[in-house]
């Protein structure tokens, strides 16, 4: 990867831009005029005034009447909103951490220490592994690059994740009621908040997940459920099914080219989690309060052929070889509960194949505990157990499907049936359209087959048109060009996971006072990064 920036009052060749029905010069975010609805709003993206009326937003697609440019922030009512999230899933960290904790000084009081040294293993070990992870993250982000020298909102007092949680508040606050740098205090939170749900879904996995069966295993052995062991299970599962939900939900929010997940939308994530992670949960717990050593062997066997799936699928989600592997190894012990998109593309068969696995196995694990069970013991308990197993598999599914077909943000009859917009071309993967009169719709039916892709590229119309104006006094800010092109979803993009670049926007951020561009390289068009605003 090569990145640069390019400072003064140019960036790469664009020179400031005025929209065609506008009177004022646009901002320096704004570099493009689209030919097909006359605004600047029309560029790579969900996001478009374009797009948006051909998905039924209204937003208008022609001429006159049309924004100049939509801009990512959600309406100011839906404020509280976002900081209730972030609330609720500091809330939700501390009563997960907290009632382990508790569980394990009760389980020291009782004379119990083999349950309390595995109770308090699975709440340090993780907690010690992702601490030393955000300090490595601290020290590459603000040091050996002059950030340390810079005065600003950019330090970081702890690398503790409820910290984190709590100065990712602050930030988002600032960067709504900051008229000043208001886009300087929203790449600090966006950033911020990255690391807080990858150190969470880390830290969840390697302590809330393995704590969660630890404790099941233990009241179905003892056949009892004591008060504490039950809330800490709820904690555990409820922490599991909110760090997937709140993850998601930012990936899609810090992507430019996804539409964002609505709150509702990531309610109804929440609850097919809880469901399925449910029921994988319990069939694993019932069969390990047996075979203690086949579920180690299992457990492990299911890691590594995940993993290798992973692999074999291919992902690109880290910028180096050797966290690309820790990454799918961390990937494989999430499967081992649960079902984690990790490539690009539609992802119906390969959920298909891994449910019909997962239901596979947890109809073995469970015909094995009832066959080898202890009837005097488990009667009282049995069929309901198993009717658990089932049924919340059964309404994990089907809330998935409820998900998927009303608020996934990419459901099936969101996709544009008459295709009239380039916007429409270049977000559904079809070929540009060769060159036409602009008053021509640009649709579909100017292709023929026998065009190649590199015939309509030269060929095409040209979408976005450039125009030069007379200099302004607003300065152009400095824009970084990353010689590689964009990660694709559901990866996060490289100036996320790359800590030299985010090094390198986080210095820029306090010596222009205009804002930082960021240009990848997509094949042939160059998908702009610019002017962030605020979703919180």
């Amino acid at each position: 990867m090569a990145a640069q920036s390019d400072g003064g009052g140019k960036a790469g060749g664009f020179a400031q831009l005025y929209d065609v029905d506008a009177d004022e010069p646009l901002d320096s975010a704004a570099i493009h005029i689209c030919q097909c609805c006359r605004t600047s709003a029309c560029y790579w993206g969900c996001r478009s005034a374009c797009l948006g009326s051909l998905l039924g937003g209204g937003a208008g697609g022609g001429g006159g009447g049309v924004g100049i440019r939509e801009t990512h922030c959600p309406p100011r009512e839906q404020l509280w909103l976002d900081c209730l999230w972030i609330v609720l899933a500091l809330l939700v960290f501390f009563w997960d951490v907290g009632t382990d904790l508790c569980l394990a000084v009760d389980y020291y009081r009782r004379q119990d220490y083999l349950w309390f040294g595995l109770t308090l293993f699975f709440v340090l070990v993780p907690s010690v592994l992702v601490q030393i992870l955000s300090f490595r993250w601290f020290v590459q982000d603000y040091t050996g690059g002059g950030l340390g020298e810079v005065e600003g909102l950019t330090k970081r007092g702890s690398v503790a994740l409820g910290c984190l949680y709590i100065r990712t508040l602050y930030l988002g606050v600032m960067s709504r009621r900051q008229k000043e740098h208001q886009r300087r205090w929203y790449w600090a939170m966006m950033f911020e908040y990255a690391d807080v749900n990858m150190l969470r879904l880390l830290e969840t996995f390697l302590e809330s997940a393995p704590q969660l069966v630890l404790q099941l295993c233990i009241m179905i052995q003892e056949n009892r459920a004591e008060k504490l062991q039950c809330i800490s299970s709820l904690a555990s599962l409820l922490s599991l099914a909110w760090v997937l939900a709140s993850y998601h939900k930012l990936l899609r929010d810090s992507r430019d080219d996804q539409r964002s997940m609505s709150y509702r939308g990531a309610l109804l994530h929440l609850f097919w989690r809880l469901f399925t992670i449910s029921s994988r949960v319990l069939a694993l717990a019932l069969f390990a309060s047996l075979f203690h050593i086949y579920f180690g062997i299992f457990v492990v066997v299911h890691w590594c052929a995940m993993a290798f799936w992973v692999v074999h699928g291919g992902t690109d989600f880290c910028m180096s070889k050797w966290e690309e592997v820790l990454f799918n190894m961390v990937v494989g012990i999430v499967y081992i509960f649960c079902w984690f998109n990790v490539k690009e593309g539609r992802t119906r068969s390969r959920m298909v194949a891994y449910y019909t696995v997962v239901l596979a196995e947890n109809t073995i694990l469970t015909g094995l505990w009832y066959a080898y069970r202890d009837p005097v013991l488990t009667d009282s308990y049995a069929v309901p157990a198993l009717c658990g197993v089932y049924l919340t598999f059964a309404g994990g599914v089907l809330v998935m499907l409820l998900y998927y077909g009303f608020l996934h943000p990419a459901t099936a009859h969101l996709q544009p049936s008459p295709a009239s917009s380039c916007c429409a071309q270049l977000l559904w993967g079809l070929p540009l359209p060769p060159s036409v009169p602009p008053t021509a719709p640009p649709t579909p039916a100017h292709m023929t087959k026998s065009q190649t892709e590199e015939d309509v590229a030269e060929s095409c119309l040209p979408v976005f048109q450039v125009r030069s104006v007379t200099p302004t006094s607003k300065p152009e800010g400095p824009l970084i060009k990353i010689d590689m092109p964009r990660k694709r979803y559901p990866a996060w993009d490289a100036h996320y996971v790359d800590r030299r670049l985010r090094r390198t926007i986080n210095i820029l951020q306090y010596i222009t006072p205009a804002a930082v561009g960021i240009r990848y390289r997509d094949g042939p068009l160059l998908y702009e990064l610019l002017q962030y605003e605020s979703s919180l």
